[in-house]
């Protein structure tokens, strides 16, 4: 290469690496205004020390990882905080931004958090339209984080100005947090944005951290179901996210694969303890599983499932609808109860089969395999068509050797008995009603072949 040729490339190297850093996408800003109630009740105690001084603490904690961030601003606007309630008047004006929008505000939102005195009333509808103009603009992501102990005190309707500024672009869907409020509270509260419930100290800083974090849309969570040799190819399952604590279920989906092959991404609130179950025969169950705000989570739930292919032996078509129940092995509880002809997953394990023919039909320790598809067949029936000259008392015994066991009694309305019966020895037994002698028992035996129809006249 010429002298010349590597000066010129030496004097566009400037240029094009400020071109690629052009190109290079900023993140978004997001602004986040933390709307504070320093009314009168926020005076109360909350276990052992009053409400603003734990809500104080928390939230001046909360602010350390993200004040200094250039994509993150913070405000912070109160109410109830300059006019004490007297006489029982109150003022409804009495909202304000005491820490403006800017770069690096932590230090002034301490400063004011530390100096406020809680005296008023709860303007929540006010101080909603107050904070329209708290934020300059609509082309960030404009956050606002509603902390409160109280409900609307002013007769206004929070909820209607909180639609209408969400409608106008101003700010995304508020974050509420209630502070220990009763039931009613709660639900004068929901209609305002996400509402989040912290009935104690400690839950108030999880919530806090799980909604600062969602603010930032920095939650992710994927749910590997896994076979049991760990790969995590298992899907297409309905999956229930309970609330371990009341066992309320948060979210119901079914399972899927990304185009990428890979399980879907989810968004799941980090603000509840889970008991995940994937609906697998048995369900796959996983207690006690915590979602991490701020980062993805990995949820690994070992699912590991085979086919149990249910088939009837060759023979004519059998005309009858026979069922299998399906248990788990030892175990009376019945899990499924699966057709004949059909192919259905289990998990992994080991079953024991009823088939609910005539007789009944028990085949145990059948094993389903990861991945395999586990065939049992069953002879097919034939049938018995029992024939008497009048109606009578009597049943159908299934022959063993010498033993003999109950199948089915005769109907004793009916002069013609049809069974579908699985191949084998039997015998009946039977008396007409109209005979009042038990010499006028009549027992006869007959074989049964698979597909067959056989009668048997008495």
């Amino acid at each position: 290469m010429h002298l010349r040729s590597v000066l010129l490339l030496i004097s566009l190297l400037p240029v094009l690496s400020f071109g690629q850093r052009a190109k290079e996408k900023k993140p978004e800003l997001t602004r986040i205004l933390f709307v504070m109630d320093a009314s009168n009740s926020m005076n109360a105690f909350w276990e052992n020390e009053p409400k603003i001084n734990a809500a104080r603490k928390i939230l001046l904690e909360s602010l350390k990882p993200i004040e200094n961030q250039p994509d993150i601003q913070l405000a912070l606007r109160l109410y109830g905080h300059q006019t004490r309630i007297e006489a029982g008047k109150q003022d409804c004006n009495d909202t304000k931004l005491e820490v403006p929008f800017g770069p690096s505000q932590g230090d002034a939102i301490r400063k004011t958090m530390n100096s406020v005195h809680c005296l008023g009333t709860t303007p929540i509808a006010r101080s909603l339209e107050k904070a329209a103009g708290d934020f300059p603009d609509n082309k960030a992501r404009n956050v606002i984080i509603l902390i409160t102990d109280g409900i609307e005190a002013c007769d206004e309707d929070p909820c209607a100005v909180s639609r209408a500024l969400q409608a106008k672009g101003i700010f995304l869907k508020p974050f509420v947090i209630g502070i220990g409020l009763e039931e009613g509270g709660k639900y004068n509260l929901k209609c305002v944005g996400n509402y989040y419930d912290a009935s104690t100290p400690e839950m108030f800083q999880r919530v806090l951290r799980v909604v600062i974090d969602q603010a930032l849309n920095s939650t992710t969570t994927q749910l590997l179901l896994v076979t049991d040799d760990s790969k995590p190819t298992e899907t297409n399952v309905p999956v229930t996210f309970f609330d371990q604590k009341t066992g309320q279920a948060r979210y119901h989906f079914v399972h899927t694969m990304n185009v990428r092959g890979e399980p879907d991404t989810l968004s799941i609130d980090p603000v509840f303890t889970y008991r995940v179950v994937a609906h697998t025969l048995p369900p796959s169950v996983k207690e006690n599983v915590v979602i991490e705000p701020g980062q993805h989570n990995v949820i690994t739930l070992a699912a590991g499932q085979g086919d149990l292919d249910l088939r009837t032996e060759t023979g004519l078509a059998a005309a009858e609808d026979v069922q299998c129940i399906v248990r788990k092995k030892d175990e009376m509880p019945t899990l499924n109860a699966q057709r004949m002809n059909t192919s259905k997953r289990y998990r992994t394990g080991i079953y024991d089969l009823e088939f609910l023919t005539l007789p009944r039909l028990l085949i145990p320790d059948v094993v389903i395999q990861q991945s395999r598809s586990t065939p049992v067949s069953v002879p097919q029936s034939g049938v018995l068509n029992v024939n008497s000259s009048a109606p009578g008392f009597g049943a159908v015994f299934q022959l063993d050797g010498s033993d003999m066991k109950w199948v089915i009694d005769l109907n004793p309305n009916e002069t013609r008995n049809q069974f579908r019966l699985l191949p084998g020895e039997y015998k009946v037994i039977y008396r007409s009603a109209s005979a009042h002698q038990t010499a006028f028992s009549i027992e006869k035996n007959i074989t049964v072949q698979s597909g067959r129809s056989i009668d048997l006249d008495l």
